[in-house]
C-alpha cells in the first residue's frame, strides 16, 4: 500500500496544526493567567488586535475545548460535535499548512 506525497501533507498539516493550536493556547495560558477563547476579541482596541493571531492559529484547540464541554455539561447533540470537529480539522490543516510553510521558509528550505 503506499500512500500519496498530497495525504502526507495533509496529515503533517493536520497533526502540526492542532499541535501549534494546543501549545499556543496553552502557552497563552500560562504568561497571562487568563483562559484563551474567542472572547479576547470581544475586548476591544490594541488587546484584541493583539489576540487576533492568538485566537486565529488556537482556534482548533479552541473549538474542540469547546465542543467537549458543550456536550459534557449542556447534552448537545452527537452530530453538533462531529460537525465542530470536522471544521477544526479543516481548520488544523489550513493553520499547519501555514505553520510548516513558515518552518520551511526559514529553514531555508
Amino acid at each position: 500500500m503506499r500512500i500519496e506525497p498530497a495525504a502526507v501533507e495533509a496529515l503533517q498539516s493536520l497533526f502540526i496544526g492542532f499541535a501549534f493550536a494546543g501549545l499556543l493556547a496553552s502557552g497563552f495560558e500560562l504568561f497571562t493567567r487568563r483562559r484563551a477563547d474567542f472572547r479576547l476579541l470581544q475586548s476591544g482596541g490594541f488587546a484584541a488586535v493583539a489576540s487576533v493571531p492568538v485566537v486565529v492559529f488556537s482556534a482548533p484547540f479552541l473549538i474542540l475545548r469547546n465542543t467537549v464541554n458543550g456536550r459534557r455539561i449542556e447534552g448537545r447533540p452527537f452530530t453538533f460535535v462531529v460537525l465542530a470537529s470536522m471544521a477544526a480539522s479543516l481548520w488544523s490543516v489550513a493553520s499547519g499548512r501555514v505553520v510548516l510553510d513558515l518552518l520551511h521558509y526559514l529553514g531555508g528550505a
